[in-house]
């Protein structure tokens, strides 16, 4: 079996997510391969990405591809991007209906093998707080490490999630349209 598939066959948190309030079963989103060049480093995919078992494919992916400055096939190609989130499976909603949290054991189990497999990785991508300290090694706030974003590029560029929920955080932060997202169309241009 190769990496990919026996991702695509873990069950490891099939008894955490049945008692969410979801209570759905798992369901691996896998796209990554070894020769790709940017790395997008999400959180978990969504509900929406549950269903499609295509990573964003919804709203925050509509964003994500702008901030790129990249079209729908780019974005999706294998062998130019991989697309390797902190937890491969949508984790649920808690009774409130807020998001829980990628599962530590999924990022333990296979998030360093994942790194090993994808040797020539030339742009990563952390897209939000549980990929950037992962990634990063930082335990400053969102907004700091985004804001120091040249002390990694042309590397590392950190992002926020492009979810919905960050359009205030995007009003009250306009140097990340203005500064950041410049630059980093044009290192995404540089490497495609």
């Amino acid at each position: 079996m190769t990496l990919e598939q026996d991702i695509r066959a873990c069950r490891l948190c099939e008894t955490r997510f049945r008692e969410t309030a979801t209570a759905h079963s798992p369901r691996p989103v896998v796209w990554f391969r070894p020769n790709a060049r940017i790395l997008i480093a999400g959180q978990a995919p969504g509900a929406r990405v549950h269903e499609s078992g295509r990573p964003f494919t919804d709203p925050s992916g509509d964003r994500l591809r702008d901030w790129l400055g990249m079209d729908e096939a780019t974005f999706y190609d294998q062998d130019r991007i991989a697309i390797v989130p902190m937890g491969f499976c949508f984790p649920g909603y808690d009774a409130k209906g807020a998001d829980i949290p990628p599962p530590k054991l999924c990022r333990e189990t296979w998030h360093d093998r994942v790194m090993q497999e994808l040797g020539g990785i030339d742009l990563i991508l952390p897209v939000g707080l549980h990929a950037i300290r992962y990634h990063m090694g930082v335990k400053t706030s969102l907004t700091d490490t985004v804001r120091n974003w040249r002390a990694t590029a042309p590397r590392v560029f950190p992002l926020p999630h492009p979810s919905w929920r960050n359009t205030g955080w995007l009003r009250k932060n306009p140097w990340f349209e203005a500064e950041l997202l410049p630059e980093l169309r044009r290192r995404v241009r540089e490497l495609l």
